[in-house]
This record gives C-alpha cells, sequence and structure tokens, in this order.
C-alpha cells in the first residue's frame, strides 16, 4: 500500500491541496528552494545564524531539510508526497550545514530548538514540524523547551515532533508535553519499526505514520529515499495543514483532538495508533457542521 493511502490521506489531498492562509513552519536544515519541484511553492525563511537555502546539497542538513520539504510542500504529481503544497512554509533552520550527507544528522540542544519554536510562533506558523534530534547541554534545556511549548498552547499553534529513532521506550522534554504530537515510524503493514521510539506520552498522545523507504525530493537531484521518523512526521503535520485549510474557522483545540481522536478508541498502549486523515476531516466537520 502506498504511504498516502495507509493513512487516508489521498481523499483529503483530492479536496484541498492547502490554504496559502495556513503557515507551515518547518524547524531543521536548510532547504534547495531552486528545486524544480519547489518552484512556485511559497517558501520564507526565519532570518538568523543559519540560512534557509542550502550551501552545500550534499550536507545533511540540507539533505534532511529538503526531503521533509517535499513531503510538505513539493509541487503535486512529484516524486515527493507532496502533501500541501499551497501551504506557505516557513523555514527556521536549526541544522548547520557541517557533515557530508552520509555522516550522522546533527541535533540541536533543547534551548535551540525552544528559541526556534518560539520564533516561528512569532512569524505566523500555525502548525510546526519538528524532526530534531535533542542535545542535552544544559539543565534549563527541558525548562525552555517546556516554556515554549507552553507558548504555543497559549497561541493555538500545533507541534508535531518526530518520536526519535533510538529504538528506546520513555519519552524526552519534548514528546512528553501534553499539547505536542509525537510521531512513531510504521513500516507499509502499520507496524512500527524497530528503530522508532515508543512510550507512555507516544502512546497515548501521539500517532503513527509511514516512515519505511519514504521518497521524497533530494537536494542533489534525484529523488531520496529514507526510513525513519523524521519521514513520518510531516504526513501528520501535512494532514493537520489541510484540515485546517478544509475546516479553516476551526480552533487548534479541535484540530488538534480531531487528529488524535479520529478513531475514538482507548488508548492503552505505548504504540500509538496510525494517522487516519480522513476519519479526522469527518470528525472536523462534525464539530462544526452548519
Amino acid at each position: 500500500m502506498l504511504p498516502l493511502d495507509m493513512v487516508k490521506l489521498t481523499l483529503l489531498m483530492a479536496r484541498t491541496s492547502g490554504s496559502p492562509d495556513l503557515t507551515v513552519g518547518l524547524i531543521d536544515g536548510p532547504v534547495a528552494m531552486s528545486h524544480p519541484d519547489l518552484v512556485g511553492v511559497t517558501i520564507r525563511e526565519i532570518p538568523g545564524r543559519l540560512a534557509g537555502t542550502c550551501a552545500s546539497a550534499s550536507s545533511a542538513a540540507c539533505r534532511h531539510g529538503t526531503f521533509v520539504a517535499g513531503i510538505l510542500c513539493a509541487r503535486r504529481h512529484s516524486p515527493a508526497p507532496a502533501i500541501c503544497p499551497d501551504c506557505p512554509l516557513l523555514l527556521r533552520p536549526i541544522f548547520a550545514e557541517m557533515t557530508s550527507g552520509h555522516g550522522q544528522m546533527p541535533s540541536a540542544t533543547p534551548v535551540e530548538l525552544a528559541t526556534a519554536l518560539i520564533e516561528c510562533i512569532e512569524a505566523g506558523a500555525r502548525v510546526i514540524n519538528v524532526s530534531s534530534a535533542l542535545a542535552d547541554a544544559s539543565s534549563r534545556g527541558p525548562r525552555n523547551i517546556e516554556e515554549a511549548l507552553d507558548y504555543a498552547v497559549r497561541r493555538g499553534v500545533l507541534v508535531v515532533v518526530a518520536a526519535g529513532n533510538q529504538s528506546t521506550l520513555g519519552s524526552s522534554a519534548i514528546t512528553r508535553h501534553p499539547w505536542v504530537i509525537p510521531v512513531a515510524a510504521c513500516d507499509r503493514h502499520g507496524r512500527p519499526l524497530r528503530s522508532t521510539n515508543l512510550g507512555r506520552s507516544i502512546g497515548r498522545r501521539g500517532l503513527s505514520a509511514p516512515g519505511e523507504d519514504i521518497t521524497s525530493l533530494g537536494a542533489e537531484g534525484p529523488p531520496l529515499t529514507l526510513s525513519g521518523t523524521s519521514a513520518a512526521a510531516p504526513f501528520v503535520t501535512g494532514a493537520i495543514a489541510l484540515l485546517w485549510s478544509a475546516v479553516p474557522h476551526a480552533s487548534a483545540r479541535a484540530v488538534h483532538g480531531a487528529i488524535i481522536h479520529a478513531d475514538a478508541s482507548r488508548r492503552t498502549t505505548v504504540v500509538p495508533p496510525p494517522l487516519d486523515a480522513w476519519a479526522a476531516y469527518h470528525r472536523l466537520r462534525q464539530v462544526y457542521a452548519a
């Protein structure tokens, strides 16, 4: 089964390609904005220490950022899933282009991530995608993360995070926050990947999404195929963007509830249920039926 079909995104994508009024924040590496399959997409960056466009297409940061951006907003009919191409993409690079594309993905400290979250919120993002490993560099780090996520709650901004690929059972400073939607990676049969992190908070408040051999845009030209929770998270982020585009007057809490509780089942395991974008759409429509 194709990844988009697994999570019932195909029908929702046929209904909408996103709204120009719904900005998606991407906290990741820089993006190869000159890629032909991103031409015509509205992309803006938050000015700062790191540039939003790639300086080196072969860097791990550029490859990762471009790959995730392709899942979210590449043009339809490209090799990428291209879930919400009409939603503006707001880039907040957090990974420096320091390692080769075949090296380990750079990580960010909690303080760096908290700063990036606040900047995306203040720049107008409605939903933010985070696919970042955390390097705990200070004792204040988790507190900074909590404060940034509390700010997201007050501003009505949804935050989707990759659960991580360390094969651990537990939570982190970001996945345990009740407002966050952590995303585990599953294979083509809906089974969790052996590498994906799981845990009580992930099982109770998260979702699973396709994360095995996902093909998206390659910064160096040819399509790139990757696996892991970084590939899974943007399926959920893109679904939220489409839900909010289709029902623009919905509140943040209503969108959050619709996508988390689409199947209305009780959660009792560390493994989250699969994303069901079409069921979430119908649930949201019921809440806001005329």
